[in-house]
């Protein structure tokens, strides 16, 4: 009897999805993609309407062959690749290269994996969706023509190795855009004035459980503004000496809503900021999640929805399971007369599910013991948001005082929870955290008209601070309200930027590195469209538009093509060469007085002399806060080139610090600076210094190579040895036993215990 075959992209899919299906299908899978179009040229026939030259990936031939035998005994075949465009191109190739006849292909979409969706998924197979196809492939032909055709012209004018992307291009643009936005604000000062006040007739509660604090709010009515000391010293003068008293109280009740459940970029978002989760991490913990766990006699088993969609829509039994679990376990004040729903944010496909459990019964304790760390993490997370959107909302007492004081008007606020509501289960994040003061937290029973004692008068200098670099999660905000990208791509999007040195990650937020920055500047000079926001944004809602059928996918491609063409032959022949032109500054060459150029090389970008080969001066750079260049300079050496007489100057090489000759390019003698560890070898005056071999190997070598040929495979210690006199000693250390320092002469023998580190470090070259 013949089975069915259900081909999915992924092993651990294939595993949960056989456990439910039994005999009646042979499930197996095709590790992902099995075609694309090749790495080594543009694989596209722009001439033949831009179709595209797919190959079988390297490695897959084997799998499709084993594919095919299975589809050749089954008597249907079901694609079940991912539910999205990625997951429909992988099923229409494999259709492609199945070769089954007259059998019948089916797309099937699983959006969960759980039993009861499987079985609807099968009962109701579809058709492959070529609109949904056509979307993919065009997006992935659009940026195969960027990538391929701007990188070359890259290499030539900067650095072999660069890349430019579609989309990665424009994220870079806004975190330089950023950078040059903080780069140009001036911060200047203000002042905020605080007041500590005590309830008048106290009685004998403690100061500390009525004590309370009031900004200045208004001044004559008009809000405060206080720039200097001086201005704040005066307020804080005139405010001593008056009477306090309450002018206004007004209480307010206000109602705190849940978040929605998670779509792709919110989980990344709260992911980053709570979890510290990088994009990528998060979306490689979630496919986990959802292609199934192992969980002890139940098996392989998927615990989330699908983790590609932008839609906050959730199953009506959902929704019912999540209800029930709510009055279970918390009670009915916290269940919500009716449903709650929430709307998607607008021009969202709403092809599937808001991410979410596939079963709420699965709490986080339950499963504990089967994820890893970092599972149990984000499936905490998503339970949590999923449970607490179906909770009802906190109800919070807050309160405004308003407290005159002579010419002058302050304001306290505080808030008192009545009712927790969903806050008793989860809390969205906020991107930056704010440090609560306890004072303002907490206000004692106030009555309009009551009298108040000064305690204190708080003066706070402050300074207007720029714009934040973007986080991860700002980030991802940033180019989803932009419309830039989409939230399955945007993990590789952070991933390639960061790859690339681009950018980098400090205390979690985004900086571009030097490469970046003139990366993004030759970009936005020749390549203004491709860098632009709204442009970006209108090739996405062209890509849905193919997607529903809406527009054909080859209008796309040659109205897109036809314009970056042209930029393209223009940047071939326009765009600033950094290797040798370079991009001019205006900082002279402490030389000659000509201007300086930033030209770049394969070890980085540097500056030279605009006269050059007239004046060859060199100096590696850097830049301040606001990013003006200063010149680092050439560091003069003590010692004379041996070959010219000139001086050495002191450089940074791929191999660390190195002199070269400062008549360069007359004179091309370079060597190792002086590390004070005299050659063992007898007879010869040279220097040990440090050298790197094949692979990168560190070794130590003498400076008079090739005359004397010395290799030392250690760390030598400028310690004479005590037995034959040889100059140095060897460091050498084993993985349980003491570091030891031995002579260096095979012949003699010797070795000591080494000193500690703090000894040692006074010994050792500093090579």
């Amino acid at each position: 009897m013949s089975k069915s075959l259900l081909i999915v992209e992924s092993p651990t899919k294939a595993r949960t999805l056989g456990r439910y299906l039994g005999k009646d299908f042979q499930v197996m899978a095709s590790v992902g993609h099995v075609k694309d179009l090749p790495n080594n040229r543009l694989g596209i026939d722009i001439e033949q309407q831009f179709a595209p030259d797919y190959h079988v990936i390297r490695g897959k031939k084997k799998v499709l062959a084993e594919l095919a035998a299975a589809a050749s005994k089954a008597d249907a075949i079901y694609l079940g690749p991912d539910p999205d465009r990625e997951g429909e191109a992988i099923a229409w190739h494999i259709a492609q290269e199945l070769k089954v006849g007259d059998k019948p292909v089916y797309r099937v979409l699983f959006y969960e994996l759980t039993q009861k969706a499987i079985k609807e998924a099968l009962a109701e197979p579809k058709h492959l969706n070529p609109s949904l196809y056509d979307a993919q492939q065009a997006r992935r032909i659009l940026d195969r023509l960027v990538g391929y055709q701007i990188s070359p012209i890259l290499w030539q004018k900067v650095k072999r190795g660069l890349s430019a992307g579609r989309v990665q291009s424009v994220a870079l643009r806004i975190i330089c855009d950023r950078e040059a936005e903080i780069r140009r604000f001036d911060s200047e000062e203000y002042w905020t004035i605080d007041v500590h006040l005590l309830p008048g007739g106290a009685g004998t509660e403690s100061e500390a459980s009525v004590q309370f604090k009031a900004a200045l709010h208004r001044v004559r009515g008009k809000a405060p503004e206080i720039f200097s000391e001086a201005q704040a010293a005066s307020l804080v003068d005139a405010l001593r000496g008056l009477d306090f008293e309450v002018r206004k109280v007004d209480r307010k009740r206000r109602r705190r809503n849940p978040s929605p459940p998670f779509i792709t970029s919110t989980l990344q978002q709260e992911a980053a900021r709570k979890l510290r989760f990088t994009a990528k991490q998060t979306m490689s913990v979630a496919q986990r999640l959802y292609e199934g766990i192992e969980l002890g006699d139940e098996g392989a088993t998927g615990l989330i929805t699908y983790m590609r969609t932008d839609s906050t829509r959730l199953s009506p039994d959902a929704v019912k399971e999540a209800r029930d679990y709510i009055l279970s376990n918390y009670g009915k004040d916290y269940v919500p007369e009716k449903p709650a729903s929430y709307k998607s944010r607008e021009g969202a496909q709403d092809a599937h599910e808001a991410i979410r459990p596939t079963n709420v019964h699965r709490s986080p304790e339950q499963v504990a013991p089967y994820l890893g760390g970092e599972q149990l993490k984000l499936y905490t997370l998503i339970w949590k948001r999923f449970v607490a959107s179906q909770m009802n909302p906190a109800v919070l007492a807050q309160t405004t005082v308003d407290i005159s004081a002579g010419d002058f008007v302050l304001r306290a606020t505080g808030s008192v929870t009545e009712f927790p509501g969903f806050t008793t289960l989860y809390v969205e994040s906020q991107e930056e955290d704010e440090n609560g003061d306890a004072l303002a937290a907490h206000l004692p029973d106030l009555q309009a008209g009551q009298k108040l004692v000064l305690r204190e008068v708080l003066p706070k200098q402050h300074f207007t601070q720029p714009p934040p670099r973007f986080s991860e999660a700002s980030l991802i905000r940033e180019l989803e309200e932009k419309g830039i990208g989409r939230p399955s791509t945007y993990a590789t999007i952070l991933s390639t930027i960061v790859e690339r040195d681009y950018v980098t990650v400090e205390k979690q937020r985004l900086h571009p590195t030097e490469l970046g920055w003139i990366i993004n500047d030759l970009l936005v000079r020749s390549f203004p469209s491709i860098v632009d926001l709204d442009f970006t944004a209108r090739m996405e809602k062209s890509l849905d538009e193919i997607e529903s059928g809406k527009l054909p996918y080859l209008r796309l491609l040659e109205d897109f093509y036809r314009q970056f063409a042209g930029s393209v032959k223009s940047a071939e022949t326009g765009m600033l060469n950094l290797k040798t032109l370079g991009f001019p500054t205006d900082i002279h060459c402490p030389r000659c007085d000509r201007f300086l150029h930033i030209r770049t090389s394969r070890n980085g970008a540097y500056l030279s002399c605009s006269g050059y080969p007239e004046c060859t001066f060199s100096s590696n750079y850097e830049r301040d806060e606001k990013g003006v260049i200063r010149l680092k300079g050439e560091q003069l050496s003590d010692e004379t080139c041996d070959k010219c007489g000139r001086p050495m100057v002191q450089k940074r090489g791929k191999y660390g610090t190195f002199l070269a000759c400062s008549g360069y390019p007359e004179c091309r003698n370079t060597k190792a600076p002086s590390s004070g560890l005299p050659c063992p070898r007898e007879g010869c005056d040279g220097e040990l210094v440090p050298r790197s071999g094949r692979g990168g190997r560190r070794f130590y070598g003498c400076n008079h190579y090739p005359e004397c040929k010395t290799v030392l495979w250690g760390q030598p210690v400028k310690k004479a040895c005590p037995a034959c006199g040889a100059p140095v000693l060897l460091e050498k250390q084993s993985k349980k036993g003491p570091t030891r320092w031995v002579c260096v002469n095979p012949a003699c023998g010797f070795q000591l215990m080494a000193e500690s580190d703090a000894e040692a470090g006074a010994s050792r070259g500093t090579g």
